[in-house]
């Protein structure tokens, strides 16, 4: 399970296609299209007609596009706070938090225990990536690689890659490659993996084959993905601080630690026991004041799905909306 998941899984709860509709597109009159025919033919024995029909049907999505070419625009690819906020950090998702708890506790649980992860963590996890299996997803899949992998962006090389996987993804699970959905990037399912990473951990939790899209799937691909990385139920994940004004002077980072006497020294306070000498920095933006907490090595690991603060706490927030 090494490097299980990118930075180009994205949350579909944040990030729906409201934009313009793709358009179409000769892909067959580009050069690199045909050596990729050529490629995916000779080195992988699909039919160039198959190919070329599938291709001929792939359209221009431009807002896709725009995401990754020209000045990268902050919070184009990873929700800002105040978006998180809107979409998942509030009352009406954590009340579904609890109902898709009850829903789905026998394999929340199974997955616990076996992985020897806290659950409502993994209910955190579905919340902020497909909205608990709601969203997983509304561009076509063939239109959003194909346009990235044959325009001119700034993570071209990359999703090349990705459109090759998508074919061998669906040929292997006989999809048909034009009908698929996900995200802008590409990434499918309640857990938004690409096709690389659908392909590489391909996950039956349940005995019935292994789907993106099957709830007890994800449930156990997030539980594995956790334990992997070191995830320990026992210690806490992050302790709200308070702190003398309105504006924190460190610089905030899930990457880097803090002995926690600097961070005394700078009136950053826990308001809870925390366990260790060092700590994750965590800041986010409440419009005239930041809101802070220390974060432990399970921050890290949330982190590793996606590296964000914001998505790391939104994960935290709704896990802890379950304690209470």
């Amino acid at each position: 399970m090494l490097k299980y998941i990118l930075v180009v899984i994205f949350s579909i709860a944040l990030l729906a296609n409201d934009d313009r509709e793709p358009v179409s597109y000769n892909y067959l009159a580009k050069k690199d299209v045909k050596q990729f025919i050529y490629m995916m033919h000779s080195k992988y024995g699909f039919d160039t007609n198959y190919l070329k029909r599938v291709l001929s049907q792939a359209r221009l999505d431009r807002d896709t596009l725009a995401r990754y070419s020209g000045k990268f625009k902050k919070n184009s690819t990873i929700g800002s706070w105040q978006r998180f906020k809107l979409h998942v950090v509030n009352q009406p998702t954590f009340n579904e938090a609890k109902a898709f708890k009850r829903k789905h506790y026998k394999t929340l649980k199974k997955a616990s225990q076996i992985y020897h992860v806290d659950m409502d963590y993994i209910v955190g996890f579905l919340g902020v990536e497909s909205h608990f299996g709601k969203y997983t997803g509304d561009y076509n899949i063939l239109d959003a690689l194909s346009t990235l992998a044959f325009h001119p962006n700034r993570m071209q090389k990359f999703f090349k890659q990705e459109l090759k996987e998508l074919f061998l993804f669906a040929r292997e699970k006989h999809y048909d490659i034009t009908k698929l959905q996900g995200s802008f990037a590409g990434a499918m399912g309640c857990v938004q993996q690409v096709p690389s990473i659908a392909r590489r951990f391909n996950y039956d939790f349940d005995g019935d084959g292994a789907s993106v899209w099957d709830m007890d799937d994800c449930i156990g691909s997030i539980a594995k993905f956790m334990h992997t990385h070191h995830f320990n139920p026992n210690i806490p994940t992050a302790v709200r601080a308070t702190f003398k004004g309105k504006r924190v002077k460190l610089k905030s980072s899930f990457r880097h630690k803090y002995p926690l006497s600097k961070l005394k020294r700078y009136s950053i306070i826990p308001t809870k026991p925390f366990p260790f000498k060092y700590a994750y920095l965590l800041k986010v933006n409440e419009g005239s004041y930041d809101r802070v907490w220390l974060g432990s090595s399970n921050f890290r690991v949330l982190t590793r799905y996606n590296a964000s603060t914001n998505y790391g706490l939104a994960i935290y927030l709704i896990a802890q909306s379950l304690k209470h």
